[in-house]
């Protein structure tokens, strides 16, 4: 365990730190491709710090310090939407030497220890690292020379090396020594940008935005593209997947709508018969038309919020059918959650509370009362001889409009 998250703000009511260190997963892993994942990250970090302040990020063994010019605890929080970085801690910045760390590191831990209740025992431990292997103290000599100096008289602490609730992290560098008592937690994952742009067919529903996040989550840059229905769908159907969208829009450098006309194919293929592949027959409209915008951009693959059994269209044999539309492979992050695991990540990544509001949307437009549950993509095809599909396709794909909302602060 770790100091609670507000006690950032205690800490920096003793002083400023100087320094955020970034601490990052599965990047140390890429072999000869390391460097190309952390120059993503860096540069992804700039990007999301660049409306607090301008920052100085330097690569440093498996670690990156980031130098915010002011509002260093904004910066930090800031950070923790940024994909790749699995933790980081505001510290303070001292001169390379054992009895100046102590120093910094009294005033450190008084400031963390306001943090819990009074009188509540704390565990507690020191975890130094020490980069710069001049240092006159190995990394386990620096833990007890600190400890010892720094424990005498807090008769609420007690020592304990395992899972401790408080850690006092001590980062040695030939320049500096940076001593810190937070970690706070960052999404994980890999850095935007690395794996190539995807496209996501969004509602505004709660699955396919927490889709989106977790194809961001491993890499991709995420277009969007959703679908609506006038004059048959209100104005604020549209509006709440440009707010989804824009909350998104914290997790990337720049987010793309394309809002689709879908009334007129709605009614073709309602005027088409077979009542009961409705559904179906809408989505496999929307993979063409979405596979259509995708392709423009040079996007490799949708990205669908489905998620197998969950409702009658995702059934293997309509995901076949539906996917067998698509032009560009179909990506469905969700496929094995359950709707409690999607919901609990939606809360997690703030777009819950948009997706809850209860509006109507296209997909709700001339509903079947009996979908089919196992369908026939020789069934698909023979209702849509009856559709112009091409004419449909190219013309509600031509007709989108492009939205670029701003981050949600």
């Amino acid at each position: 365990m770790t100091l609670p998250e507000r006690g950032v703000a205690r800490l920096a009511a003793e002083a400023a730190p100087e320094i955020v260190l970034v601490r990052y997963g599965e990047l140390g892993l890429k072999g000869h491709n390391r460097p190309l994942f952390e120059r993503a990250l860096v540069r992804n970090i700039r990007h999301a710090a660049a409306a607090i302040s301008p920052v100085t990020v330097e690569r440093r063994q498996g670690r990156l310090a980031v130098f915010p010019e002011r509002r260093i605890e904004a910066v930090a929080r800031r950070l923790q939407d940024v994909f790749g970085i699995v933790s980081l801690s505001p510290a303070w910045g001292v001169a390379p030497e054992p009895e100046a760390i102590v120093e910094a590191a009294r005033p450190v831990l008084a400031a963390a220890l306001r943090a819990f209740p009074p009188g509540e025992t704390v565990t507690f431990r020191v975890e130094s690292r020490r980069a710069d292997k001049r240092f006159p103290l190995r990394s386990y000599e620096l833990d007890r020379f600190v400890a010892d100096r720094i424990l005498p008289g807090l008769d609420s602490i007690r020592v304990r090396l395992d899972d401790p609730m408080l850690t006092l992290g001590i980062d040695v560098r030939p320049e500096r020594a940076y001593v810190f008592a937070s970690r706070l937690a960052g999404p994980g994952g890999l850095p935007v940008g690395t794996l190539g742009l995807v496209t996501c067919l969004i509602s505004g529903g709660i699955d396919s935005p927490v889709a989106a996040w977790l194809a961001m989550k491993r890499g991709c840059d995420v277009s969007f593209v959703t679908f609506h229905s006038q004059p048959y769908v209100g104005e604020r159907a549209r509006k709440k997947v440009v707010d989804l969208v824009a909350i998104l829009a914290r997790y990337q450098r720049r987010s793309r709508l394309h809002v689709v006309p879908f009334a007129d194919v709605q009614l073709a293929v309602r005027e088409a018969g077979h009542p009961s592949y409705r559904t179906v027959l809408y989505r496999r409209m929307m993979q063409r038309i979405a596979s259509r915008i995708a392709a423009a951009e040079g996007s490799r693959a949708l990205v669908t919020g489905e998620s197998l059994g969950q409702v009658a269209s995702q059934t293997l044999e309509n995901l076949t059918c539906i996917g067998a539309a698509a032009e560009l492979a179909v990506l469905r992050p969700l496929l094995t959650y359950d709707k409690h695991e999607t919901v609990a990540l939606a809360r997690r990544i703030g777009t819950y509370d948009v997706s809850a509001v209860q509006e109507p949307d296209c997909c709700t437009l001339f509903m079947p009362q009996r979908p089919v549950i196992r369908g026939r993509i020789e069934e698909c095809l023979r209702a849509e001889t009856r559709i112009d599909v091409e004419g449909l396709v190219a013309r509600a794909a031509a007709a989108a409009e492009i939205v670029e909302p701003e981050p949600w602060a």
